[in-house]
């Protein structure tokens, strides 16, 4: 609940002094003692907290999940298991988990706006692309899926170009050498955000060789986010897409 409508139900006589004091104060943040829910983020920063569900244990991870979605009617919860998923489910039943991307959410119905296009070298991408994918369609942005249009078949990518050039931005996801990051760029006028994956033979290093290929790129107008982090370029290209849908 936002300050105002706090302010509005006291008005009305719709809640008491108490009541108010302690939505404000949890306005803010809500402090569960293990963690402080940030409930303040999306007025702050536009999007609300996510949770990241690996490593946190069942019954934290439940009570954060569960105290999100009570505040704001929808969450996302990233690299999140099969088991969490089964745990989330008995408070939540119409939470809903992707095996492939490993995101947990629920959510409310919105009308997905702008154009993301997300490329992968392979179909080994393919889970961290839907980290990425499935990130920005949350927070409300069009995806484009260009899957397996690596550099080893380029003809792939260049039969794709008019989907690609359609996009306010582009993710371009890549492990191996990374090379695809900056073929994509090269051929672009929009921003570019390059996600290394740890997909490899040895010498790959477990994505580092994909890492350093994307923050040498010659190629203008990429940035490289960190090794499997599609969360993260999910929701850069939906801040780079929401800004231009927003002027248009």
């Amino acid at each position: 609940m936002e300050i105002k409508e706090i302010l509005e139900k006291l008005q009305e006589n719709k809640i008491s002094i108490e009541d108010a004091e302690k939505a404000i104060k949890n306005n803010q943040y809500e402090d569960l003692g293990y963690a402080k829910i940030d409930h303040n983020r999306k007025e702050r920063s536009g999007a609300s907290e996510v949770v990241f569900c690996q490593g946190k244990p069942d019954e934290f991870l439940t009570k954060i999940y569960s105290t999100i979605y009570k505040e704001n009617g929808e969450v996302l919860g990233t690299r999140a298991s099969k088991e969490q998923y089964e745990l989330v489910k008995k408070d939540i039943p119409n939470v809903k988990y992707d095996s492939i991307s490993k995101i947990l959410k629920i959510e409310k119905e919105k009308k997905l706006v702008g154009n993301i296009a997300i490329c992968t070298g392979g179909t080994a991408d393919i889970p961290v692309a839907e980290e990425a994918a499935q990130t920005a369609e949350f927070l409300g942005s069009y995806v484009e899926r260009i899957y397996d249009v690596g550099v080893a078949g380029i003809h792939r990518l260049l039969s794709n170009m008019d989907k690609i050039e359609k996009a306010n931005c582009i993710i371009v996801i890549a492990g191996m050498e990374g090379a695809l990051a900056s073929v994509v760029a090269g051929l672009s006028k929009v921003p570019v955000i390059a996600v290394p994956t740890s997909i490899g033979y040895g010498a790959n290093f477990g994505g580092v060789s994909a890492l350093l290929s994307m923050l040498n790129s010659c190629a203008n107008g990429i940035a490289t986010v960190n090794i499997n982090n599609g969360y993260g370029a999910g929701y850069i290209a939906n801040q780079i897409n929401s800004a231009v849908s927003e002027r248009k």
